[in-house]
């Protein structure tokens, strides 16, 4: 075997190796994500910062076409080769460039080998480690959300969070169409967020990739994502076409998983952290908003129609801001489609949940929900229960 074979192979050991003690050690895991893993940010990342656009993004459409040129020259040999049985057989030369074109198709699929490697290396330093720290409460207990909690304590929490979001609504600077107007630079805005409550969080200090917008936004959309950690370029992305109400909160949230917190119910809860400690109210507005839906959901299943009536109403403001995508980004999205949305969605859907749960997340995409136990173990286990009340009164 040659020595570049040699070192593929070990590459690939190694990796293997290192997943494998992440699974069987949370230890290992906890003190590399601590130790190790913030040199990749402070290095790769940065790099990956100075460009104006998702490198993750760039990456993922040369991916495709490496793939495509590795078709066609399969393809090309396949042909080739059966065109040299059957002039062989009946005693013709070969053709001339048959050897040209074997020769690059070998030369791509050693390159292609290279490539997986190296990803498989990357994914397993920037990601697959990171599903194996200590979460914030283990699955088991945080259930479906908030077992161990009254529905009083829930309803407090519920009704804090519109309480906020009904009052900041009015607050917002609005055009003449009724749309939220922000004139400052959002995604600084996110970062320094991030650095306030790092200094709260030792894990969430230092250095912060600019979270970037993504071309394919309408893409996206089809897939309803609003944000997307690239673990191969280290960087933060979310979807430009969605409400500007869902932008500060998504930029926190893909901001906490490239500081090692890779469970999705965790990067709400740092997200929504960030967001309402923002000297920003825009942001505090977005923070609310994002945790909005899974604790009002939550609340809603557990008490009767009546019960639920006699709470702090959702204003119509609050309704309007609290949505993906306007009707008119609806509408673009759908005239731009390649594919159905409803096809898009499906496959995004079965691709997230597939990658959750063999990451070691049992509940795939139902992790997100676990945010309502992690909020009420914020303001009652962590002693912040005094704020509810000095809001309701």
């Amino acid at each position: 075997m040659k020595k570049r074979t040699w070192v593929m192979l070990a590459i690939i050991i190694l990796s293997s190796l290192f997943d494998l003690l992440s699974w069987q050690s949370p230890a290992f895991s906890d003190f590399y994500t601590i130790h190790i893993f913030p040199l990749w940010g402070a290095t790769y990342g940065r790099l990956t910062s100075l460009f104006p656009f998702s490198v993750g993004e760039v990456l993922i459409i040369a991916g495709l076409c490496w793939l495509g040129v590795l078709f066609v020259l399969s393809i090309l040999i396949l042909v080739n080769t059966l065109h040299m049985h059957l002039r062989r057989s009946s005693g013709a030369p070969a053709f001339r460039h048959f050897y040209a074109v074997r020769r690059a198709g070998i030369s791509f699929y050693q390159i292609t080998a290279w490539l997986l490697s190296g990803i498989f290396m990357v994914m397993s330093l920037n990601c697959f480690v990171l599903y194996h720290c200590t979460p914030f409460s283990s699955e088991d207990s945080a259930g479906s959300g908030h077992d161990g909690y009254t529905q009083e304590e829930l309803a407090s929490v519920r009704d804090y969070i519109v309480t906020n979001a009904d009052a900041l609504a009015l607050a917002m600077p609005r055009d003449a169409q009724g749309n939220i107007v922000y004139t400052g630079n959002m995604e600084q805005s996110a970062i320094a967020s991030m650095q306030k409550l790092g200094q709260i969080n030792p894990r969430l200090s230092g250095f912060y990739v600019t979270p970037k917008a993504l071309t394919f936004s309408g893409f996206m959309s089809q897939q309803y994502m609003q944000g997307y950690y690239f673990p191969f370029s280290m960087e933060a992305n979310y979807n430009n076409i969605m409400n500007i109400t869902n932008k500060p909160f998504t930029m926190c949230h893909e901001l906490a998983h490239t500081h090692g917190y890779i469970y999705e119910d965790e990067a709400n809860m740092i997200g929504y952290l960030a967001c309402i400690s923002s000297d920003d109210a825009f942001f505090r507005y977005s923070g609310y908003l994002g945790l909005l839906n899974y604790v009002n959901n939550d609340y809603y299943k557990a008490v009767s129609r009546s019960e639920y009536n006699s709470h702090v109403a959702i204003s119509d403001l609050v309704k309007k801001d609290n949505r993906f995508l306007t009707d008119a980004s609806w509408n673009q999205v759908e005239k731009k489609a390649v594919v159905k949305t409803e096809t898009v969605r499906a496959a995004a859907s079965t691709f997230v949940d597939t990658n959750l749960k063999v990451n070691g997340v049992s509940s795939g995409k139902v992790s997100y929900t676990h945010v309502v136990g992690l909020l009420l173990d914020y303001y009652y286990e962590e002693g912040n229960a005094d704020v509810l009340l000095a809001d309701a009164s």
